[in-house]
């Protein structure tokens, strides 16, 4: 066998598409892609996960902390909600931007109400100022009756749409002359004014004209109503709302310690 017959020529290889190699390429980069991804989506979930219990732990302690500063004549558990993204930076930055509290189960010397309150920037450090604190208060007309006295007033407190009503009595003519009014309570910070806008007779006077003796009882002025003895010095009234055997207060603070001795304290008019 000669030389040639025993020489083989071997085709030359085919040159790689370009639609072969981009596929190749393609997955090249997914998975370099992939290989980023994965580890900054297990530290995401990683933070929030820390992120969550670092809120339960939180969440928890300031309940306890205002629980525990609680006056001796309040009883009654706290649950707290912090808001924001993050409780871990708001913690590193020294301060809390929303903190909520609610005590829908409160009793104020054993009588029961409803509270819930807002605080915004509330510090880290519970011996530090919150910034502002906004409080809406509950109270059945029951329970007003047995924490609120009244100067002058005889009898209970009645709520309804609006107003209060009360009992009285006027000297008329040197005759004992009872009357129920109707007032309308307006917030002026440390005290509640109480606005007549109607009166009744309740026990007559013989054939006496008493619509003198009623139109001043509704011209005369507001009465005003202490009610910084019953709440914290610094905290003022802001809004009042009377519905027919309820009440709602809301009440406003600002630069105030949520320590012992300011939760202990009580203003004064």
């Amino acid at each position: 066998m000669s030389d040639a017959q025993r020489t083989e020529t071997v085709p030359p290889a085919e040159p790689r598409s370009s639609a072969t190699t981009k596929p190749r390429a393609e997955r090249r980069g997914l998975r370099i892609l992939l290989w980023i991804l994965i580890p900054i989506v297990a530290l995401v979930v990683v933070f929030f996960v820390a992120d969550a219990l670092v809120r339960s732990y939180a969440e928890g302690r300031v309940a306890s902390e205002i629980e525990k500063n609680l006056p001796d004549n309040v009883d009654g558990d706290v649950s707290v909600h912090i808001g924001g993204v993050s409780v871990i930076q708001q913690y590193l930055s020294g301060s809390f931007d929303r903190v909520e509290l609610d005590a829908a189960k409160l009793t104020v010397q054993n009588v029961p109400i409803s509270a819930s309150i807002v605080a915004t920037g509330v510090p880290a450090d519970f011996t530090k100022a919150v910034s502002t604190i906004h409080g809406t208060l509950g109270i059945s007309q029951t329970a007003l009756n047995e924490l609120v006295k009244v100067p002058g007033v005889t009898g209970d407190l009645t709520l309804g749409r609006g107003t209060v009503g009360y009992n009285g009595t006027a000297d008329l003519l040197g005759l004992p002359i009872g009357y129920q009014l109707k007032v309308r309570p307006e917030a002026a910070g440390k005290t509640v004014l109480l606005q007549p806008v109607d009166a009744t007779v309740t026990t007559g006077a013989g054939n006496l004209d008493l619509s003198t003796l009623v139109n001043a009882l509704v011209d005369r002025g507001p009465l005003p109503v202490c009610v910084a003895q019953y709440l914290p010095k610094g905290v003022g009234v802001n809004r009042i709302a009377v519905t027919p055997g309820h009440a709602t207060v809301e009440l406003d603070a600002a630069d105030m310690v949520l320590d012992e001795a300011t939760l202990r304290s009580k203003g004064s008019c």
